[in-house]
Order: C-alpha cells, then sequence, then structure tokens
C-alpha cells in the first residue's frame, strides 16, 4: 500500500506541477486550466493514501468499542455512520491474535487473508468496499478487534468462553 500511494501522490503533484508550467512543458504562457482544475482530485486522493488514511483510522480508532459476551464478540463503531458487527463464540472459524502478548495488538475471528484476497468477493471483504478498504480500522463483516491494549488477556477469555460456548451447545436465545 505504501509504494503504491507514494507513486500515486507523486505522480499527481508531478502532473500538478506539469500543468502549472514550472518545468515548462506547459502551453505558451506555461499554465494549462483545465489540466490544473483535472489534477486537483488527484491530488487529493494521493495525500488521503499518503498521510490522510492515518489521521482517519485515528479518528476511527477513537470511536470504536470492543465487548465480549458469555456469547458473542461484538464491536460498535460510531464513525459517519453507526456499524455494529457481532459473531456467536461457537461459531467462530478461528481465533488469530497478531502482537506482542502484553502489549496492544489485533485480535481476530475469522481465518487470515491478505488485502487482495478482497477483490475474490468473499462475504466479508464485500462489506468493506469504497474506502472503507483502505483503512485497518473500518469494519468489516466478521468482527475483529484491532489495536487494542492487554492482547494476550483478551485472547484466554476469548478462547476460553469460545470452547465453554461450543462445549455447551448451541442455544442462542
Amino acid at each position: 500500500m505504501i509504494p503504491f500511494s507514494l507513486l500515486w501522490g507523486g505522480f499527481a503533484i508531478f502532473w500538478e506541477g506539469s500543468v502549472a508550467g514550472f518545468w515548462n512543458h506547459g502551453t505558451r504562457n506555461g499554465a494549462w486550466i483545465f489540466g490544473m482544475i483535472w489534477g486537483i482530485p488527484f491530488v487529493v486522493i494521493g495525500q488521503y493514501l499518503i498521510w490522510g488514511r492515518f489521521i482517519y483510522d485515528l479518528w476511527l480508532k477513537g470511536r470504536t468499542y470492543y465487548a465480549v459476551t458469555n456469547r458473542r464478540v461484538i464491536v460498535l463503531q460510531k464513525g459517519w455512520s453507526q456499524k455494529i458487527v457481532a459473531a456467536y463464540l461457537d461459531s467462530v472459524p478461528a481465533l488469530t491474535k497478531e502482537g506482542s502478548d502484553a502489549g496492544p495488538g489485533t485480535l481476530s475471528f475469522a481465518p487470515n487473508t491478505s488485502f487482495f484476497s478482497g477483490f475474490q468477493g468473499t462475504s466479508s471483504s464485500r462489506s468493506r468496499q469504497g474506502w472503507g478498504a483502505w483503512n485497518s480500522m473500518s469494519i468489516a463483516g466478521t468482527p475483529i478487534f484491532r489495536d487494542i491494549d492487554n492482547l494476550d488477556y483478551v485472547y484466554r477469555i476469548v478462547s476460553d468462553l469460545r470452547e465453554k460456548a461450543r462445549s455447551s451447545g448451541p442455544s442462542r436465545d
């Protein structure tokens, strides 16, 4: 993602400089107004890809809440709109932790997939279309606890509750 964002943003800024006549590649008077207007959205998108997505992730992180009950894991996000994603512990296909045991990390309740696997049309990737696919804090169809403190402690709680939910049977109220 980083090389792509730098290429996109760098080319967009180079384009704007070129059509503005900074390198004498413009028209006779040095500026091409239509080209400058045409390039503005590409510069804005490039700036978002380079550094804006990190600011947006930070903003979303402050508005994302995680909960664990004896039967479900829940993610609530109050960004531009409110989103709630939940999964029953007895039907969670995988439990994966990434990060240091005592520090912050990510707890995923689905098998790990790469960024590019989302383009194959899986059900969890379809809910992350648009700009949500470009940032890490956007929630999808499967709950993911991102950048949580005390990762190992939360992992043990969820793992124990998952085992209890699977052994007690599928009684859902």
